[in-house]
């Protein structure tokens, strides 16, 4: 059985900018990883802005998904009730969107690992009490 990844924005603003400290962890992660890495669109949207100074940066995240290298799974508009009610549980991490349409990626594809550097999907649950499978550096 082949465990699909789903990729948060951290590793995926690491990959494309060689100044962020994750970079050579992103980039060894990637390089290991089946294509296509799944994630959503609020992932894509965050990635854009972060990159937003780095020339080409969000073009560069857009045309991973254009290579097939990332591929959109998750559509919000299915499974807004569900969102909606893990923004309301995590209001006081705070949970963003991406995390909380990430979150509800797992729960519907429970064979799948999560590929973050954010240490709040250790606090995050799926379907409320499950541990969410997480590829996380050491240090986070």
């Amino acid at each position: 059985m082949t465990v699909r990844t789903l990729l948060d924005t951290g590793p995926l603003v690491a990959f494309l900018n060689r100044r962020d400290r994750y970079h050579a962890w992103a980039l060894a992660q990637l390089a290991e990883l089946p294509a296509p890495l799944l994630t959503c669109e609020a992932v894509l949207s965050e990635a854009c802005l972060l990159l937003r100074h780095l020339p080409g940066g969000g073009r560069a995240a857009i045309e991973l998904v254009t290579r097939g290298v990332l591929k959109i799974g998750f559509r919000l508009e299915e499974d807004a009730a569900s969102v909606g009610r893990l923004l309301g549980r995590y209001a006081s991490v705070p949970m963003s969107l991406a995390d909380a349409c990430l979150v509800r990626m797992v729960e519907k594809d429970p064979g799948s690992r999560l590929l973050t550097l954010d240490r709040d999907f250790r606090v995050y649950r799926a379907h409320g009490r499950q541990v969410i499978p997480l590829t996380i550096p050491s240090d986070r």
